[in-house]
């Protein structure tokens, strides 16, 4: 017994460790090899930001970059509005037991969701571009946003919103005086999340953007179908930046809202 514990004691951070290290040595080498001077990423020649300059000279990556921050911010603000209004105004209505209907998108896999939305689109013959794109993350990002929404709205003291009506204030106006500053930490929170979800998503990308827009996640898979580039290197290790700093700033968020 003495020899099983001792080994376990050693054998689980060993393990744990090299999960982590399966995870993350894919990204490390990325990043390295973003910095390469040659082409081909197989070996490492000197350090060079030759791929960035050629990154940032590159008009294409520009504007499909301008599409993934549309995308993703229109999607962004749009499900915050929503979830909000429905968060509380649904309460105040028969919508109120609907809300488990946001939480088939985190059941169902993405791909069902990006075939129904293609079949909607298509059936209604709406023409496919940023309007589908930002219509496709949108519903995606209310899957997320309407849940993290509505719990912190259930952790408000319903007596504040009470004695805001019984001191004569409309329902419009306990909305955006009293709810809104409440909600706004969960708010913010919901935003990112469905923004870094946005910028990164793949699948719904694929099926609602048809052939007039491009994201920076299809622009990446199509460089990939042509042949390995080290810009693509230098493109990842700028997302991950760039996913990194929301996530981050998203945990706060979460901290900061569940504190106060």
């Amino acid at each position: 017994m003495k020899l099983f514990s001792g080994l376990s004691r050693y054998l689980l951070p060993l393990f744990i460790i090299s999960m982590y290290t399966f995870l993350y040595a894919p990204i490390v080498v990325l990043i390295i090899f973003s910095f390469n001077s040659v082409a081909f990423p197989y070996r490492w020649v000197e350090f060079s930001t030759h791929w960035y300059q050629e990154l940032f000279q590159s008009t294409e990556i520009w504007q499909v970059t301008k599409n993934s921050l549309i995308v993703a911010s229109a999607s962004s603000i749009l499900s915050m509005i929503l979830a909000l209004l429905f968060v509380f105004y649904g309460t105040q209505s028969r919508l109120r037991s609907s809300g488990f209907l946001f939480y088939i998108n985190l059941m169902v896999p993405e791909i069902i969701l990006a075939l129904g939305l293609l079949i909607l689109f298509t059936y209604c013959s709406v023409p496919f571009g940023l309007t589908t794109l930002i219509c496709g993350h949108t519903v995606l990002g209310l899957g997320f946003a309407v849940p993290m929404i509505s719990a912190r709205f259930s952790e408000v003291d319903y007596s504040v919103i009470e004695a805001s009506l019984d001191l004569g204030a409309s329902l419009n106006q306990t909305f955006f005086r009293v709810i809104i500053p409440i909600l706004i930490p969960a708010l913010i929170a919901a935003g990112l999340l469905v923004f870094i979800i946005s910028l990164d998503d793949f699948l719904i990308s694929f099926f609602c953007a048809g052939s007039t827009a491009q994201t920076l996640s299809l622009y990446i898979f199509a460089m990939i179908r042509t042949g390995i580039s080290p810009t693509i290197n230098a493109l990842s290790t700028i997302l991950l930046l760039i996913s990194s700093t929301v996530v981050l700033l998203f945990s706060f968020l979460q901290v900061k809202a569940r504190l106060f």
